[in-house]
Parts: C-alpha cells; structure tokens; sequence
C-alpha cells in the first residue's frame, strides 16, 4: 500500500510539473485598485510557486543500516577457482643409440620404467604381428632368441651378458603378444592414443657397449 501511495503522489507532482511547463496566454494583469483617498497601500504582486523538481533518493551505501534497523552487509565474493595444474610434458623416446639394438620400424614408444640398480626398461608399441616381430629380430640380432612363455607367447632376445651384481634385467629384448586368445591388445594408458591398442609390445633393456 505504501508503495502505491508513493507512486501516485509521484505521477501527480510529474502532472503538476509537465502543466507547468507549458506556456500561458500573455494576458494583461487587471489594473491595480484606486489607493487614492484611502489610505491603503497595493497588495504586492503574486507569483503562482513553481513546484521543486524532485530529487532522487539518495543511495544507501552497503555498510549503512537498513530500514529494518540490520546492517547490510554485502554478499560474499564467489570462491575463486583454482587454476588448473598443467600435465607433465611427454617422456622423449631413446634414439637406436641409447638402446643399442634396432628398433622396428613404425614402432611407437610408450613410456618407460625403473627397471632398479641403475637400469630403465623401454615400452614400444607395434601394429605388425607377434611372429613379424620376432622374425625381425631374429635377422637383426642373428639370434633365434627363446621362447619364454608359451600363454601368452613370450620371446626373448638376450643382447651381451647378464650381470647379476650390478643388473636388475638381461639387456636385450623382449616381444609379447597382447592378441592371445582373443585379447585386444595392449591398452596405451594416455587418452586420445591412436591407436589406442596394440597387439604386440616391445620391451628393450638397454644394451651397454661395455657388456656386448
């Protein structure tokens, strides 16, 4: 109710104010009374008022006390976010001279881990079969290798010797077929990978100069 009271005085001081403003006939002012032999002096000349302009309504600042007799205080900020960590960069794969032994052709590397005592091994993937491959590194090698595992088939190429106080794995390499009754091949761990799978891996322990 209140509010309606407030909106109507406010149009009716706007209509007062808009007639106002517009012009009037010049008409002449009725000549003064006769004071002569009265005594009485003129009544002084009236000019209608014209109505304030309305100001506006101050603005009350946050931190001022409201109507109701609160404090206002102003809403909290939203929490800020926090920025997003950055992924490491992607591990470089090893040259055929870091390995020291060939690398299949259009072989893909994975990534790598710490094979302990000072080693690392590699992960390479491959679209080409678990036979090409070892016949690949049959000729490359002039090794025939061994079949370590036969479910699933596993073969193993040792490259030098194996010392056992100073190594963790033989260098060399070994293929593993990921395709084995029925499997669908290794599942490559970043997202996005293509190909996402492989049916076979290559897993390469360096090869030392020192222990050919």
């Amino acid at each position: 109710m209140t509010r309606v009271i407030e909106l109507t005085v406010c149009l009716t001081l706007l209509g007062a104010a808009a007639a106002a403003a517009q012009p009037r006939p010049q008409t002449p002012p009725p000549p003064p009374p006769s004071t002569r032999g009265t005594g009485a002096t003129p009544p002084a000349s009236q000019t209608p008022a014209t109505p304030a302009s309305q100001a506006p309504a101050p603005t009350r600042p946050a931190s001022q006390a409201s109507p109701t007799g609160t404090l206002a205080v102003p809403a909290p900020a939203p929490p800020r976010q926090a920025a997003p960590i950055a992924a490491p960069g992607a591990e470089a794969a090893p040259s055929e001279a870091q390995l020291g032994v060939p690398l299949y052709p259009g072989a893909k590397f994975l990534r790598s881990y710490d094979a302990g005592q000072g080693q690392r091994y590699y992960l390479f993937g491959s679209t080409a079969t678990f036979g090409e491959l070892v016949l690949y590194y049959r000729t490359q090698l002039k090794d025939k290798g061994d079949l370590v595992y036969d479910v699933p088939p596993v073969h193993m190429f040792e490259v030098g010797r194996f010392r056992e106080e100073t190594m963790a794995f033989p260098p060399g390499v070994t293929i593993k077929d990921y395709t084995y009754g029925g499997g669908k091949g290794y599942l490559v761990p970043t997202p996005g990978a293509n190909p996402s799978r492989y049916p076979s891996v290559i897993q390469i322990v360096p090869v030392v100069a020192a222990n050919r």
